[in-house]
């Protein structure tokens, strides 16, 4: 099957949920990410203090935010006239199933800032 139709509301309340869940976890990461670049910052300055090489600069990658993709989707949605939407394969993959092209880097990314004890995507925590 290539293509389906679907009901504009349903798939309107669908994409809207998968940007709001997209939406909560960026936040959450931001705090995160927010946590980490501090903790960095003050290594740096401790270190110029203490007359100890410096690093200079700080390789975290930011959290990965795709929320203007949805508020695109959303406003063609509910600026359709057609009640009923005729989906292509990948289109329904990304809107319903919120597989995007972006989705496993933003996922991975998001879900290590978020942690309860934050850690930089694909560095493990010194314990």
């Amino acid at each position: 099957m290539n293509t389906v139709k679907v009901k504009r509301e349903e798939l309107l309340t669908k994409v809207r949920a998968n940007r709001d869940a997209h939406r909560e976890l960026f936040l959450k990461a931001q705090e995160g990410y927010r946590k980490l670049v501090i903790e960095e910052l003050d290594k740096m300055l401790a270190d110029a203090r203490e007359g100890r090489p410096i690093q200079r600069s700080v390789t975290l990658t930011e959290p990965s935010n795709h929320i203007k993709d949805y508020d695109r989707v959303i406003a063609m949605l509910e600026m359709s006239v057609d009640e009923t939407i005729t989906l292509e394969a990948h289109d329904f993959d990304r809107y319903v199933m919120d597989n995007w092209d972006w989705s496993r880097f933003a996922l991975s990314t998001n879900t290590a800032y978020a942690e309860e004890t934050p850690r930089a995507p694909g560095k493990w925590r010194e314990d």
